[in-house]
């Protein structure tokens, strides 16, 4: 379905559907044919179309490169922190008449994190329960110094898609949970990162990403027991 937004066009026609008793609305963020680059991507847009579809829960899929030698190429993650290190994207709803101060101290779905991760445990998939995400502006990867400094900062992985989509999403109340795919070492590693090798290991993983998100939905308690659905609570003055 093509929805429209205050924001624009998402960054493709929302594809609905259903699974089981759950009805999933998708979109791809970088559009149809992989065309938008990150600091491109519509992330407002893409935010306020699955609201007004009524969607209450996004899991996202993110490839990120890691910044611990224990967080390997082929293992998830599921990010419980972030640091923002963009520059040009709007990052909220508020733009004015009303000033939203969202709280960002915890800001994924802890139970979806813990659906997913159990039964990431299930199927025996190698994942981290946790882990701090610095979202770069992109589209260029790091330079060696910026790497060692995430590293210094206590980060775990990076990547370039995550913010402001995370919080976009706390502000709609929906819940948000960042499966992240490790496809490589960032720079600090000493050899630099490719995009093809990027997309290989994506290509190798897929698989099991599907199977961890498809065998997870059905898990997924019909009814929110998070605060996600209240964190307008005392956020808008």
């Amino acid at each position: 379905v093509k929805i429209h937004t205050p924001y624009g066009s998402p960054s493709a026609t929302v594809t609905l559907g259903d699974y089981g008793d759950t009805k999933i609305a998708f979109i791809p963020r970088h559009g149809d044919g992989h065309i938008i680059p990150p600091h491109k991507i519509p992330f407002q847009a893409n935010i306020w179309a699955l609201m007004k579809l009524g969607v209450k829960r996004i899991v996202a899929s993110s490839a990120v490169g890691s910044l611990r030698m224990d967080y390997k190429p082929g293992d998830f993650v599921l990010t419980d922190q972030f640091i923002d290190r963009t520059r040009k994207r709007s990052d909220t709803f508020y733009e004015g008449g009303q000033i939203c101060h969202i709280s960002a101290a915890d800001p994924l779905c802890p139970e979806l994190r813990q659906v997913i991760g159990d039964y990431a445990d299930k199927l025996k998939l190698k994942n981290h329960k946790e882990g701090t995400y610095v979202c770069i502006e992109g589209p260029r990867f790091s330079t060696r110094a910026e790497s060692n400094m995430f590293r210094q900062w206590g980060c775990d992985i990076i990547g370039m898609t995550m913010y402001p989509e995370v919080i976009l999403a706390r502000e709609a109340q929906l819940c948000y949970v960042s499966v992240a795919m490790v496809t490589d070492y960032d720079v600090w590693a000493d050899k630099p990162v490719s995009a093809a090798e990027v997309m290989e290991v994506m290509e190798k993983n897929s698989e099991n990403f599907k199977r961890l998100i498809m065998g997870a939905i059905p898990e997924i308690p019909a009814e929110r027991h998070c605060d996600c659905g209240t964190a307008l609570t005392g956020a808008i003055y």
